[in-house]
């Protein structure tokens, strides 16, 4: 006489059907930690450049100069 284990109720069925593969969940999880530590230790390492910023934040005022060509290329460019 043996015992054959039941079957799972159809709710657990579907789950398990449909849930992703526990090496998958494990990746994710992984990766998850990796990211979370290296941002851990930048934010505790600071900016890596900490003076570097634009010299000149303000866009250049073209209209001042007609004469320049504003970096345009092509076959009308500098006319």
């Amino acid at each position: 006489m043996t015992d054959r284990p039941e079957p799972p109720p159809p709710a657990i069925a579907v789950l398990r059907r449909w849930a992703p593969p526990p090496a998958l969940v494990g990746f994710v999880l992984l990766l998850s930690l990796l990211f979370g530590g290296a941002y851990g230790v930048g934010s505790l390492a600071g900016p890596v450049a900490p003076g570097m910023h634009a010299t000149d934040p303000a866009p250049p005022d073209f209209d001042s100069d007609p004469g320049r060509r504003h970096g345009h290329t092509g076959p009308g460019a500098g006319r």
